[in-house]
């Protein structure tokens, strides 16, 4: 693999790869995950490095209509260029001639589904961090895009791969899980539907633990909290419990048909990111689109159920609003 992009400064050590590691390219330099991510990756005295790709090449982004992301971008691209060496692109179809697979960052989902095309013409693996992006719509099409083209897609919170939640998932004294109570922080941002700001976190590990089969959403909202209550196949009842003033550490319960557990705190992105590196190297992704859609379509009804009142909203009726194939 080409390693002239790196050879930018002699001081800047961390950036020079390996010729096993994969090169990877970076979009959207707006969100903290720049920087903590390509610490992990680029770094080995960090305590949590993952080896087998370094961060080498990005693009910009940052959206201007958006405090916390055009707030922030110049920051954070200072630290990946000075820190890292990471060499600046002013196209991301550039950026993809010299990369090998492509981390989305930008933390804005409504430019997602553009940012994915370049990506995804170039045939380069794709990891999209949350929100995958900014309607239910544009998630659709970027995962029809990329099975059109045959690229892996994959997109995941950070949550899937806390130690805690994989114990819990996994956990033969639960017997046959029944139900799940899901809570954490859930402040909105009015370009996004309500949950996919920040509400997409305990969502997906709702999901980690229920797993697909949703059928109807209702929602409760209150300025502070919001209740959505799911019903999946067979009668098991998911809950997400979003709060926005108090505390919200992350948390899930797992009802099983022998026993109540909840899960142990802590956690951080080393998990995610193995998955990340692993799914670059053999081209399969951890988390099906199906799965990820279907949580997209969860919290999308729970938006439809709160402007409707509160009533039941079926998961496919918002799926097939937005444009979804049978």
């Amino acid at each position: 693999m080409k390693l002239s992009a790196l050879l930018l400064a002699p001081c800047l050590a961390l950036a020079v790869a390996s010729a096993a590691d994969l090169r990877l390219g970076m979009i959207g330099l707006d969100t903290s995950h720049v920087t903590a991510f390509t610490g992990i990756l680029n770094d080995p005295a960090n305590k949590n490095h993952i080896p087998g790709a370094k961060v080498v090449a990005a693009f910009k982004g940052g959206s201007p209509d958006l405090p916390s992301s055009a707030d922030r971008v110049e920051g954070f691209t200072k630290t990946l260029t000075e820190k890292y060496g990471v060499k600046l692109y002013d196209s991301i179809e550039a950026m993809c001639r010299d990369v090998d697979a492509v981390l989305l960052e930008s933390v804005d989902g409504r430019p997602h589904l553009a940012q994915a095309r370049p990506v995804i013409a170039a045939k380069k693996p794709l990891f999209i961090d949350k929100p995958v992006a900014g309607s239910l719509r544009d998630a659709i099409e970027i995962f029809r895009l990329a099975k059109e083209a045959n690229v892996p897609v994959f997109s995941s919170s950070s949550l899937r791969y806390y130690p805690g939640l994989v114990e819990l998932k996994s956990n033969t004294a639960l017997g046959e899980i029944r139900g799940a109570l899901s809570t954490g922080p859930c402040s909105l941002e009015k370009s996004h539907p309500d949950l996919f700001w920040y509400g997409v976190h305990a969502a997906e590990a709702l999901y980690t633990v229920m797993g697909t089969g949703c059928e109807t959403v209702t929602r409760t909202s209150t300025p502070g909290t919001d209740i959505v209550t799911g019903v999946w196949k067979g009668g098991r009842v998911g809950i997400f419990r979003g709060i926005r003033d108090g505390s919200a550490p992350y948390r899930v319960t797992a009802y099983g048909s022998k026993t109540v557990l909840d899960q142990k705190p802590g956690g951080d992105y080393s998990g995610l990111l193995r998955e990340i590196v692993k799914f670059f190297q053999t081209g399969v992704p951890p988390v099906p689109a199906e799965e990820t859609l279907e949580l997209f379509a969860f919290m999308e009804a729970a938006d439809e159920s709160k402007r409707q009142g509160g009533t039941p909203v079926k998961l496919s009726d918002v799926m097939k609003k937005a444009g979804a194939k049978k």
